[in-house]
């Protein structure tokens, strides 16, 4: 049954895929000029020049023809050449996606391990010192973008020495033993997950609790308490495991979401990322780059979602039985 579902949702994402990626193009050819446009107002590049790249990269065909082509280029592996690096956008973007990737599983982890904990003992302890100091706590956290946390994180940095200043390893890590380049990879990694994960644990907790104290007040639970069943299994058995659910849930769409908040942490901090990828595309106007990196923020997000789903699976037998 699981596989089925696994196929099914698989297949789903196929039209999906298409529908974002032909609107996100839509979207970018629309946009006035393109990355030839600086070109044609330098008076050293002849308008021949121009028309053969033009020819070359496909800028002069109508959009849906630029499309079509586009499209059975991925079908075959294939996102194209980008224009502003002189190569193949399959081997930039595979180039920096471990590093977004090591950043975006980092921070959740991260998220999970201190959100957990504060949104269970919230919610079992409702109204209580602790739960209102957490709450003003979220609030600040919450309120703080990830991007305004890593300027302040880049100052203290700049003003202590205590971690690096930014860049996604150090200038003589290809030098370093095994041992001490996982070292320098975990204190380039300090200052961005946390610029990432506060606002995340702030919202995580908020859900948790949230989660916990409408459970809690729940028929079952009352009546597990009447019949005399212990309270650390009613926390354990009855209320966590019907208040992780939204949680594993919300999990999957932040997946991808850490993606568009690792761009600005990414440029503040100097990490060679996607996000940073990202951004120079938008602003060289490359739009074969810019649509590969859509293709894998999609991709990311459908496949962050099925994920999240098939743990809720494990997670709840209801579910389980439905599919």
């Amino acid at each position: 049954m699981l596989f089925k579902f696994i196929i099914k949702r698989l297949l789903m994402m196929i039209p999906v895929m298409i529908g974002i990626t032909f609107i996100s193009f839509v979207i970018i050819s629309l946009a006035p000029g393109n990355i030839l446009t600086s070109l044609k107002m330098n008076p050293y590049i002849s308008q021949k020049t121009i028309a053969m790249m033009e020819q070359a990269y496909g800028l002069n065909k109508p959009l849906l023809e630029r499309y079509g082509l586009w499209l059975w280029q991925v079908l075959h592996l294939n996102l194209g050449n980008s224009i502003y690096y002189h190569a193949p956008v399959l081997s930039l973007i595979l180039s920096r996606a471990m590093n977004t990737l090591i950043l975006s599983v980092s921070a959740i982890l991260v998220s999970w391990i201190i959100a957990l904990p504060l949104g269970i003992i919230s919610g079992i302890k409702e109204q209580s010192l602790f739960d209102r100091t957490a709450g003003v706590v979220n609030y600040v956290g919450i309120s703080v973008p990830s991007f305004f946390l890593a300027f302040i994180l880049l100052l203290i940095a700049a003003k202590t020495g205590i971690l690096p200043t930014g860049g996604t390893t150090s200038p003589l890590y290809g030098l370093l033993s095994p041992v001490d380049k996982i070292y320098d990879r975990i204190i380039h990694l300090i200052m961005p997950v946390i610029a990432l994960a506060v606002p995340q644990v702030a919202s995580y907790t908020r859900l948790i609790r949230a989660n916990i104290i409408e459970v809690k007040r729940s028929e079952f639970v009352t009546a597990a308490k009447a019949r005399g069943v212990k309270n650390s299994r009613v926390i354990y058995v009855h209320l966590l495991k019907n208040a992780i659910n939204p949680f594993i849930t919300l999990a999957g769409y932040d997946f991808a979401g850490l993606l568009g908040g690792a761009a600005l942490v990414e440029t503040i901090l100097n990490l060679q990322g996607l996000g940073t990828l990202l951004l120079k595309a938008v602003m060289s106007m490359d739009v074969f780059l810019i649509m590969g990196d859509i293709l894998i923020g999609a991709g990311m997000l459908l496949l962050g979602n099925l994920i999240a789903d098939i743990a809720l699976i494990y997670v709840d037998p209801r579910i389980k039985s439905q599919t």
